[in-house]
């Protein structure tokens, strides 16, 4: 599965707008063009007769359109969230101390995310794991469910954090996404979470998470913070 952050979707007003502008321009450019330079008798009859622009201001409407559409782009590569996420053994989080395989998400840009949904793939020991890399997406309580019918208790053997959608990602801050003890992590071999975040400009973007990537699946001591 590819788990590398993308845009899902780019926002229609910003960025279709503007889309469509400089393409207007530009053929507004070309007609103006086309029409400077063609024979008188064409142009004295219908539809050819018909002067929308004279070249410098096609040519200023071109310029116009496309710096702003540069201009967009750039802004949103600039508050463009960067997504990223790690695992660690610790302390404190599962009853009766003890240690658990903690995820959490980190937004390493200089602007803040909100959450706009999720989406959670549980695979089980035992099971196969499915090709289709959009099938199996289930909500956080059907994900616990299947968890729980394999025998690991929720809040006591492992735990998905309730994310709420609108919730913000701030600039250079972390998100829990869950954690699991070695008995919850001996019924479950995999835990993807599909989050998609919303940045500044209405741009979506989505990462998906390996909860359980790289986990110590038999911990006996915690390991240092790396935060």
């Amino acid at each position: 599965m590819n788990t590398s952050q993308r845009v899902v979707r780019r926002n229609r007003v910003l960025s279709g707008l503007l889309t469509w502008l400089v393409y207007l321009s530009l053929l507004l450019l070309a007609y103006s063009v086309w029409r400077e330079n063609a024979p008188d008798s064409l142009t004295d009859s219908w539809p050819w007769k018909l002067q929308l622009l004279d070249i410098q201001s096609a040519t200023t409407a071109a310029v116009g359109s496309l710096g702003a559409s540069l201009a967009r782009a750039q802004y949103a590569r600039a508050v463009r969230p960067a997504l990223g996420y790690f695992g660690q053994v610790k302390e404190g989080m599962a009853p009766d101390d003890r240690l658990a395989w903690v995820c959490s998400v980190l937004n390493a840009a200089q602007d803040v995310a909100v959450v706009e949904q999720l989406g959670y793939r549980v695979v089980l020991t035992g099971d196969t794991d499915t090709a289709d890399d959009e099938a199996g997406w289930v909500r956080r309580d059907v994900a616990v469910r299947l968890i729980e019918e394999r025998g690991p208790v929720d809040r006591a053997d492992f735990a998905l954090q309730f994310i709420g959608v609108g919730r913000p990602l701030p600039a250079q801050g972390m998100m829990l996404i869950g954690w699991f003890t070695e008995a919850a992590m001996a019924e479950v071999r995999t835990v993807h979470v599909r989050l998609r975040v919303t940045d500044r400009v209405g741009d979506t973007h989505e990462r998906v998470i390996d909860v359980l990537k790289g986990a110590d699946r038999s911990p006996r001591r915690a390991d240092p913070p790396l935060l």
